[in-house]
């Protein structure tokens, strides 16, 4: 209210709002893990991002921001939401409340994929899992692709592209490609789905995961490769010979945040995060473990 034509403050009315700034920001969550034994491709982590040209969001000084892992690989051949839940990787997260959803885990044999930020692949008939878990407008990924009938896996969907179907003669189906982003000053691809396993029992290259760190599945006896961490790309499906037949680790998401060139000194905490000063006056933020941003 005001008094004699001063405005009077509420003296004791609580703590001042913390500083907020508007930043740029990609956002991706962790992959997902690749299924067991002819399995399908685990999806990529949800991708979400206003570089170049979309809407920032405003962030707290002292925000956590979380970064998720990769799913773990399946280990058994048990289908059901059990096996596939404990491949999905972690949701990314700014603040608590800006978030992107871990990787659908890929399809263990006659299964279905896991949904997720982008969706598992489906192994041997089963249907791959839905993408954009989190309804997000635009979306943050795409459905795995359908396992083949002939003991092949699909692909995870990717960021891009949506994981595709296995073929009918015991080769895997392709993880589907993420997209390509130079928020951190040059451009990466991240959020690349799984490539899906097969039992071909030749030896030959093992299926390609998508562009952007998706890790390809296991041909053969020829074990799957995980996704790349800091990408958030899907874990290969693991192969249909050989002693192991394990999926292959999803890779770790990432948080990258880009401050206006007004953004003044900004800190991070968190082993292997770093905040670097650009010549034109911004901050680029890259957080590969869970930390804080403080302005």
């Amino acid at each position: 209210m005001s008094s004699f034509g001063y405005t009077i403050l509420g003296f004791g009315g609580g703590e001042s709002p913390a500083a907020t700034i508007a930043f740029d920001y990609l956002i991706i969550a962790g992959g997902g893990g690749g299924g067991f034994d002819d399995g399908a491709g685990g999806g990529a982590g949800g991708l979400r991002n206003s570089f170049p040209g979309g809407t920032k969001t405003d962030i707290e000084s002292g925000a956590t921001i979380t970064i998720g892992g990769g799913g773990g690989p399946q280990q058994n051949a048990s289908p059901g939401a059990s096996v596939r839940d404990q491949a999905k990787g972690g949701g990314s997260s700014i603040g608590g409340t800006f978030n992107s959803t871990g990787g659908g885990g890929g399809g263990p044999p006659n299964d279905q994929g896991a949904t997720g930020g982008s969706g598992g692949g489906g192994a041997l008939n089963g249907q791959g899992g839905a993408g954009n878990e989190g309804s997000f407008n635009p979306s943050e990924g795409n459905p795995g692709g359908a396992g083949g009938g002939n003991n092949s896996g699909g692909g995870g969907g990717g960021a891009g592209q949506a994981g595709i179907n296995g073929p009918s003669d015991q080769f895997g189906g392709p993880g589907g490609n993420g997209v390509t982003n130079n928020i951190s000053g040059s451009p990466v691809a991240y959020a690349g789905g799984g490539g899906g396993g097969a039992n071909n029992p030749s030896s030959g290259p093992n299926v390609s995961g998508g562009n952007g760190g998706g890790g390809s599945g296991g041909f053969g006896p020829n074990t799957p490769n995980t996704g790349t961490n800091g990408r958030g790309g899907g874990g290969g499906g693991g192969p249909g010979g050989g002693s192991n037949r394990n999926g292959a680790v999803g890779g770790n998401g990432v948080v990258i945040l880009k401050s206006p060139t007004s953004g003044g000194t900004i800190n991070v905490t968190g082993s292997g995060n770093q905040a670097q000063a650009q010549p034109d006056g911004s901050t680029i933020c890259t957080f590969n473990v869970t930390g804080t941003v403080v302005f």
